[in-house]
């Protein structure tokens, strides 16, 4: 017998925090300069601009004034990161607003024509979406004014978005660019053949963990960056609220991508990776489709919302006809997932929803166990979770605010960051202006 050591289900309201997305177009429908949507809002360009390369970059609020070192150093625009991970490309650009009159006389129809096609759209074909809700107004960036815009597409998408970029002349504005991930190794000869580009490759974790504690301190608003579940093992009391990171280190950051990384955070610079998990959202999404004919994340999350995991798992109570004392293990603790499904009887008795949501119990439960070991051993308290499977998932962040704070008895508090699985971009960003 298999002890998870978890709550079988909660019951959430896992709509109560979830971002609405646009309906998508075919990524093959992509724009081109001539089509009507591809014109600026208002008509007048407001990006753009002469640039230089960027060594001492910044990223923070307004209040920094240009001088002509930095003009000098700044790369030329338009300034990109990007993570090519294993499900999804991840891509943050910044579009400067403080662009002179001079620099816009000067600027060159390629440049005017990414910036529009980029800002004028929330959907990119079929698959594409920028995440408004996610967008950072008014930064200041290598002494430029502007907005950081996050937009995302399924990695099986990358031919896609590759025929864009040689479109819109992407090379004729730049050779290089900044991206991390396992895709800017395996997909470097595709964007040198099809792009007319090169990829500077940059480690993924040192991305990640400059991303996390950069954009974490630069947002200074409301909604804050960073945040908790108070009261989560109470479904009609639990509520987000704010929490800062001003005194981060030390702190365990699991980022929860295709599989699951852990990484020891003792500063910018001191860190490691403890362990990880091939079970992760790639898992989570890949059994869904298989079990329920699902498509999409958002199809399989809401399939789960809708379901009841204890009739697909069998729980401690299934065993001992109650608690099992001895150890501390609460009736309701998931003994063995999937467990009732040994016989004919029980599965004809589950429904695809309940089938997706004893998916993402088994996921979210073995990164909640996996991760309470290693806070144990490494003698962390605080938590920190990142990464796309936690887009629009707020069930799945619920349930490791339960299991943390109760196995933990409540030593340890799960914490999670308003953009999620954009950290890795956003440290490729800040390499191409502050090159390590």
């Amino acid at each position: 017998m298999a002890l998870n050591g978890h709550r079988g289900d909660i019951e959430v309201n896992n709509d109560e925090d979830e971002t609405p997305t646009k309906p998508l177009r075919s990524a093959r429908e992509e724009m081109t300069p001539d089509d009507p949507a591809d014109e600026p809002a208002g008509g007048t360009a407001t990006t753009g601009g002469p640039g230089a390369s960027a060594r001492g970059a910044s990223l923070h609020r307004p209040g920094t004034t240009r001088s002509d070192s930095l003009r000098r150093s700044r790369p030329p625009f338009p300034w990109f990161g990007m993570d090519i991970g294993g499900t999804l490309v991840k891509l943050v650009y910044f579009e400067p607003k403080d662009i002179t009159a001079e620099e816009e006389q000067e600027e060159v129809e390629n440049l005017k024509s990414i910036r529009r096609y980029l800002t004028s759209n929330t959907a990119y074909g079929q698959t594409g979406i920028r995440d408004v809700y996610l967008e950072l107004k008014d930064l200041s960036l290598c002494g430029r004014t502007g907005n950081l815009h996050f937009i995302r597409f399924p990695t099986y998408d990358l031919p896609a978005f590759l025929q864009m970029v040689r479109n819109k002349h992407f090379s004729s504005l730049h050779t290089t660019l900044c991206a991390t991930g396992g895709g800017a190794y395996k997909f470097e000869t595709d964007f040198r053949t099809m792009a007319d580009l090169q990829l500077q490759k940059l480690d993924e974790l040192d991305c990640l963990i400059r991303g996390v504690l950069f954009t974490e301190s630069v947002v200074v608003s409301d909604p804050s960056e960073c945040y908790y579940f108070e009261n989560p093992s109470d479904p009609e009391r639990c509520e987000q609220k704010p929490y800062g990171l001003q005194d981060p280190y030390p702190l365990l950051l699991v980022n929860i991508g295709s599989g699951v990384s852990i990484m020891a955070v003792y500063s910018e610079t001191d860190y490691k990776r403890v362990t990880g998990t091939s079970l992760g959202g790639g898992t989570f999404l890949g059994l869904c489709c298989l079990l329920t004919g699902c498509s999409t994340f958002e199809e399989a999350l809401e399939m789960a919302s809708e379901g009841e995991s204890t009739r697909v798992d069998k729980l401690v109570k299934d065993i001992y006809g109650g608690d099992y004392e001895r150890f501390g293990l609460p009736g309701w603790a998931v003994a063995s997932s999937f467990g009732n499904m040994l016989t004919s009887e029980k599965r004809e008795g589950v429904s695809k929803a309940d089938l997706a949501r004893a998916t993402l119990v088994t996921i979210t439960n073995n990164i909640g166990s996996i991760t309470r070991m290693c806070a144990l051993n490494e003698n962390i308290n605080k938590v920190v979770f990142v990464g796309n499977f936690l887009r629009v998932n707020t069930l799945s962040m619920k349930l490791l605010a339960y299991a943390m704070d109760y196995w933990s008895k409540g030593q340890l508090k799960a914490l999670f960051l308003r953009h999620e699985g954009y950290f890795g971009a956003v440290g490729a960003l800040l390499e191409l202006l502050h090159p390590s």
